[in-house]
């Protein structure tokens, strides 16, 4: 199995330098990452992941997606802008019970694609043949597909299982291996991919996604409203995250600010005051904020998770809100995750301890420089 640079290394590095290589596009309100002296990327061997990455890997996936509460999917396009070796004819990909229409290139010719055999956890690997890479060239790879009811990164609650009981409510679970689940890439933590995305839902419903939002009250289609976002920090796949659903949003300061139903907003906002001086302590710790904005999105009540650190957009439990700011270390956790785990991320999950390890430390001095 190839080896790669212990993460310890990588996260020193990563701290010391404020980031890594890529560059933010211009217009971004996320401060560009500095460029930094590194190695080519050496791909390690994932066992949870089909991709070939070292023959040819994703490089930015573009969703143009219909969230259907009806039919309970999610429909549309995946745009994969595809780079690897000179001479490579195919990119293999990850894809779990997706309904896969039909593949072209940028033009609109068709592209020769199969989906090997099913694994129950693993999915299929979805492997299309594409034109020879060269040297530097991009290849787009045009998926049309939908998700099925059944897609486990895609929980759709019904008004009943959420807090206002009058509209339903979507959310997503990427990690570990679930985004292969609702959306067709490689679906590996070592494989980094700037996104965006345009999602039409219900015009009385409203999208957010773990990425800097382009349109703030959605615009008038066919059908609903859609919704445009943009992550141009690369990003593993598990940390593509949507939500949709009756939701409002209040602001904590100029860069923070939470995002829940209406019925629960002032008492979300009260109780998570907290996240402005701790985005200010933590870039006293470990150097500059990378993304933007932190806000926070706080699920129905049926959220079975205590939080998810989806970039910009950390997910949380409803159970934070206890009433008197004592259960905000998750908040600090979250957040924690902007550098290690989200700047900084275990190449396969046979490391996952180190993500999470790393985490533990620096929410406790972040805690500690706060309260004591």
């Amino acid at each position: 199995m190839i080896r790669t640079v212990g993460l310890v290394s990588t996260l020193a590095l990563a701290l010391a330098t404020g980031g890594c290589a890529a560059m933010n596009a211009s217009g971004s309100d996320m401060p560009p990452l500095p460029a930094s002296a590194t190695a080519p990327i050496q791909y390690v061997r994932d066992i949870h992941s089909y991709a070939r990455p070292e023959i040819a890997h994703v490089r930015h996936v573009s969703l143009d997606l219909t969230a259907d509460f009806t039919t309970r999917t999610l429909s549309g396009t995946a745009t994969l802008d595809v780079q690897g070796v000179p001479g490579a004819t195919e990119v293999i990909l990850d894809a779990r019970n997706l309904d896969i229409r039909g593949i072209t290139d940028a033009s609109g010719a068709p592209l020769q694609f199969t989906l090997g055999a099913s694994d129950p956890i693993l999915g299929q690997p979805l492997t299309v043949r594409i034109p020879a890479l060269t040297t530097g060239a991009t290849q787009k790879v045009v998926i049309r597909y939908a998700t099925r009811p059944d897609a486990a990164a895609l929980q759709w609650l019904t008004p009943a299982q959420t807090a206002g009981g009058r509209q339903p409510y979507l959310f997503s679970q990427g990690q570990a291996i679930l985004t292969r689940t609702w959306v067709p890439t490689q679906d590996s933590p070592g494989i980094r991919q700037t996104w965006d995305a345009r999602i039409v839902a219900p015009a009385d419903l409203k999208v957010v996604m773990s990425a800097e939002t382009l349109t703030t009250a959605g615009e008038p289609t066919d059908g609903g409203k859609a919704w445009r976002f943009r992550m141009t920090n690369p990003v593993p796949p598990y940390l593509i995250a949507i939500g949709v659903g009756d939701v409002d949003f209040a602001s904590i300061d100029h860069r923070t600010g939470v995002w829940t139903e209406p019925s629960r907003l002032r008492a979300a906002h009260d109780e998570l005051v907290p996240t402005a001086r701790m985005v200010d302590v933590a870039e006293q710790l470990y150097g500059p904020y990378r993304w933007g904005r932190y806000d926070l999105l706080v699920l129905p009540p049926s959220f079975p998770f205590g939080g998810m650190e989806n970039p910009r957009l950390t997910f949380a439990t409803p159970t934070i809100i206890a009433g008197d700011q004592s259960l905000v270390s998750l908040v600090a956790h979250e957040l924690a995750h902007s550098w290690s785990g989200n700047l900084v991320t275990n190449a396969t999950w046979a490391d996952f301890w180190l993500n999470e390890g790393f985490t533990v430390y620096f929410e406790n001095r972040i805690m500690e420089a706060l309260y004591g």
